[in-house]
């Protein structure tokens, strides 16, 4: 099911600024929002613009138990920093001892089922109840990352999670813009990034990407780039 355009009274271009697009999604939610956090590149900027413009965000994190160890790393550096409190969201205890227990830790590897089945009780399912109170939610996409985000707009209604706001206020942005606003205000990132991770996942499902690949390559480098969504998101 793809997200659905949402009708709203502001007019965005690729030249709108982050900020006019997160303070335009926070008024049109009508509700509480929280921003998705992965730690990525991405999300360090949004914490910053967060920050700065003292907008009512909430942010939270999935926690899939297999995430590298630098991704905890800067989740507290970001959190000394920013003085940030981070709610974080774990897979349900039971379901993932019955996976392993059953099938393995390395099941996502066999099968693209597999894999799905891996990232719901991880991720997706944690997800569905971060998102349970909320009105609207941020994400760090961008269209440049991949095909499977090619489409993305400012703003959406979410129709995985009952309609709810998905604010994608750096859609536009290329990877340049992002680095340049973490160098120009000397943000902590992600050892992981500067090691040829431009995207980061769990650590048994994300490896360093090769010149000319795009930016999830190294997500699941054994599927089709179609297929490369974890569930959270759809195109």
């Amino acid at each position: 099911m793809a997200n659905a355009a949402i009708n709203h009274p502001f007019q965005f271009t690729a030249g709108t600024p982050a900020e006019e697009i997160l303070r335009s999604g926070v008024a049109a939610a009508g509700g509480p929002v929280a921003l998705a956090c992965s730690f990525s590149v991405e999300d360090v900027v949004l914490i910053d613009l967060l920050h700065s413009l003292q907008l009512p965000v909430g942010v939270f994190a999935i926690d899939t138990g297999r995430l590298n160890e630098e991704t905890y790393e800067v989740a507290d550096v970001l959190r000394e920093r920013f003085g940030l409190r981070i709610d974080w969201f774990f897979p349900e205890r039971a379901a993932v001892e019955q996976l392993e227990g059953d099938k393995g830790l390395f099941s996502f590897r066999d099968s693209l089922a597999n894999r799905k089945e891996c990232c719901q009780i991880r991720k997706v399912e944690p997800l569905q109840r971060a998102l349970t109170p909320l009105a609207g939610w941020i994400t760090g996409m961008r269209r440049a990352q991949s095909l499977t985000r090619d489409g993305i707009e400012p703003l959406e209604r979410d129709a995985l999670h009952d309609g709810i706001l998905k604010i994608n206020p750096l859609c536009h942005w290329d990877e340049a813009a992002v680095w340049d606003h973490v160098n120009r205000r000397q943000l902590p990132v992600n050892r992981l990034h500067r090691q040829g991770y431009p995207s980061i996942g769990c650590a048994p499902c994300t490896r360093p990407i090769q010149p000319g690949e795009e930016a999830r390559a190294g997500r699941w480098w054994w599927e089709n780039p179609e297929h490369k969504e974890c569930g959270l998101h759809r195109k």
